[in-house]
C-alpha cells in the first residue's frame, strides 16, 4: 500500500484507493463517504474541526492523549455533538507535557487506547471534511497511531486554517517588509490568529477547545478572504 500522501490535486483518486484496500470495516466506510469533491463549493461541505494534545513532538516516541471534534458548517458550530476523548498512549508517558495541557497521569492510565475508540472517531467524522490548525502535527501523529493499530494508512485532505493564514501573513513580501520596519513576523498561532478577526482567546491546549477555536477561525476567514462558493479543492492541503 502506498504510504506518502499524494500531490493536492490527486487526492480525489487517493480516496477511492484507500477505499479499496481499506484495513477495516470503519476506515472503508470513513473513505467512502469522505467529500472528494474538490469543485463543491465549501458553503455545501460538512466540516469537522479536530485536534490533538500529544505527550511529545515526535510520533515515533510520542502518543496522542486526547482527541476533540466538534461537526460545523459556514452556518453554524454544532457544540452539542462535540466529542472529546482522553487515551492512552502505547510508549508511555513522561508528563514532561502536563503544564501544556493538563492530563494527567491518573486520567491517561484509566484511558483507552486509540483502537477502543477509533471506530467512534470515525463516525464523527464520516462524511465530513476535516479542519485543523496546522495539518503536519495531526496527519503525522494519527496516520502513526491508525496504522500502528490497524495497518492502514490513514491520510485524507484537511483544510489547514495556519496554512490560510500563512499564505497571508508569511509572503516573502511581507516578510521583507517587517524585517525593514524592524517588526517580527505576524504570529499564525491559533489564538493569535484568531484575535486578527475579533475572535476571544480561548484556553489553548485543550483538544476540544482549540477544535472549536479552529472552527470559529476558518468562518472568518471564509468570511473576509474568500466566499461561500469557494472550491473545496481550493482550500485543501
Amino acid at each position: 500500500m502506498r504510504v506518502n500522501a499524494p500531490p493536492h490535486d490527486g487526492w480525489t483518486s487517493w480516496l477511492g484507493t484507500m477505499a479499496r484496500e481499506a484495513a477495516t470495516p470503519s476506515l472503508r466506510d470513513f473513505y467512502t463517504a469522505f467529500p472528494a469533491d474538490l469543485d463543491a463549493p465549501i458553503s455545501e461541505t460538512p466540516l469537522v474541526a479536530i485536534d490533538l494534545e500529544t505527550s511529545g513532538l515526535d510520533p515515533r516516541r510520542h502518543g496522542i492523549l486526547s482527541i476533540g471534534v466538534v461537526p460545523f458548517s459556514l452556518d453554524r458550530i454544532a457544540l452539542a455533538q462535540r466529542r472529546h476523548w482522553i487515551l492512552r498512549p502505547p510508549r508511555g508517558f513522561s508528563g514532561e507535557s502536563v503544564a501544556y495541557h493538563h492530563i494527567t497521569h491518573a486520567e491517561v492510565e484509566q484511558a483507552p487506547d486509540l483502537a477502543e475508540v477509533l471506530p467512534a472517531i470515525l463516525s464523527e467524522l464520516h462524511g465530513r471534511l476535516p479542519v485543523v490548525h496546522y495539518h503536519p502535527m495531526e496527519r503525522r501523529f494519527l496516520d502513526r497511531a491508525v496504522q500502528e493499530r490497524t495497518g492502514g494508512v490513514f491520510r485524507f485532505p484537511l483544510i489547514d486554517t495556519m496554512e490560510i493564514e500563512a499564505t497571508r501573513h508569511r509572503r516573502p513580501w511581507r516578510l521583507r517588509l517587517r524585517r525593514l520596519l524592524r517588526r517580527t513576523p505576524a504570529s499564525i498561532r491559533l489564538n493569535d490568529s484568531r484575535t486578527r478577526y475579533g475572535l476571544p482567546p480561548y484556553e489553548g491546549h485543550q483538544a476540544v477547545l482549540d477544535a472549536i477555536g479552529a472552527a470559529e477561525l476558518l468562518q472568518a476567514q471564509i468570511q473576509h478572504h474568500y466566499s461561500r462558493s469557494t472550491r473545496v479543492g481550493q482550500l485543501w492541503v
